[in-house]
């Protein structure tokens, strides 16, 4: 299986703005941001799209979701932030890698899209 971008960039053959790692998980700024703060958690394991997550990869959804506070906490968003995973293209995923958007910066419109 060909590696996606996310894979290029976990490996280093891409560059990226990379904010925090760890043996589970790499977060880096979005190249494309849609807020003033966007930054995308994503696990070192690939997972194409949050229907394909099953009881084996619970524990590293969950640890995607610790280290976007994590990430918040750092950044110093108390006025809050917003967490998203699409799946699938009509929910606008563009890489079939699971990931975290974390979107902060400004006030964030309900619904989305």
């Amino acid at each position: 299986m060909e590696k996606n971008i996310f894979e290029k960039i976990i490996d280093r053959e891409i560059p990226a703005d990379i904010i925090y790692e760890d043996k589970i998980s790499i977060a880096f700024k979005d190249i494309n941001p849609q807020a003033p703060i966007h930054i995308l958690i994503i696990p070192k394991k690939r997972i194409e799209m949050p229907e394909h997550i099953d009881e084996n990869d619970k524990d590293i959804v969950g640890h995607l979701f610790v280290i976007a506070k994590k990430i918040a906490i750092d950044l110093g968003l108390k006025d809050g932030y917003r967490l998203v995973m699409n799946n699938g293209e009509i929910a606008g995923q563009s890489v079939f890698h699971i990931h975290l958007h974390l979107l902060s910066g400004r006030r964030l419109s309900w619904p989305p899209g």
